[in-house]
């Protein structure tokens, strides 16, 4: 098991006594300090070229319309308190 200073593992750049993570890759103790080179050369786990950005916004998601409309209870209690509102001015002045 690799224990600082060193090279990475993961990504090959030198990770200073006292870090428990490589300042480049993100790579720790606790994921092991992967022994194995990374698929991407700069040691990222990023999606390869086949990803579709747009489907995976998608499908996380939905459609994208905001759910920014007021539950009826809410339009129907404003209107309950207007009323009395309302009611209650109307009998402070009589």
């Amino acid at each position: 098991m690799f224990r600082p200073p060193g090279e990475c593992p993961s990504c090959g750049e030198f990770v200073p006594e006292g870090y428990k993570a490589c300042p480049y890759c993100g790579a720790d103790h606790l994921s092991g300090w992967k022994e194995e080179e990374t698929t991407n050369s700069d040691g990222l786990d990023l999606p390869d070229e086949s990803f579709d950005y747009n489907n995976f916004v998608q499908e996380e998601f939905g459609n994208g319309s905001p759910k920014n409309k007021l539950h009826p209870i809410w339009w129907l209690t404003a209107l309950v308190l207007l009323l009395i509102f309302i009611i209650g001015i109307w009998g402070w002045s009589h």
